[in-house]
């Protein structure tokens, strides 16, 4: 089964937090898991905050900075999503940012796996519940 991630899902896949088991699940399959290419900088630019806030050593950061560009998801570039992405945005009132993993999930037939309690609400209030699920 194809499956689109994002920055909440994959950086569990790096940093013990909750949800962290069920993330690196997700990895048992991680040639069927897909993102577009924003997510790694928004995993880079989490490991950053959790460096800052003293959450993880630096040195952990600049890790996961380099693993998420490499194997898996299979990244595509945003450009190819955020017309539609724009759109979905209008239609969940929420960020651009997050309507480019839906997108890209429904460019996929596919659903988005996130741990993003907020971003699942405003799709499943918008009809596109098919699309996103929550990791837990």
């Amino acid at each position: 089964m194809t499956l689109v991630v994002d920055a909440s899902v994959a950086i569990k896949w790096f940093v013990r937090e909750p949800l962290h088991e069920e993330a690196l699940r997700l990895l048992d399959n991680s040639e069927e898991l897909h993102a577009p290419d924003l997510i790694v900088a928004e995993v880079g630019n989490v490991a950053w905050k959790k460096a800052r806030r003293g959450e993880i050593a630096r040195n952990h950061a600049l890790e996961i900075g380099a693993a998420i560009r490499q194997g898996s998801p299979l990244l595509y570039p945003v450009a190819l999503f955020i017309d539609r992405a724009l759109e979905i945005a209008f239609a969940l009132d929420h960020p651009v940012y997050d309507c480019l993993y839906v997108a890209c999930a429904e460019a996929l037939g596919s659903s988005l796996v996130t741990a993003d309690d907020k971003l699942y609400r405003s799709a499943k209030r918008a009809g596109f519940e098919s699309r996103v699920a929550l990791l837990a």
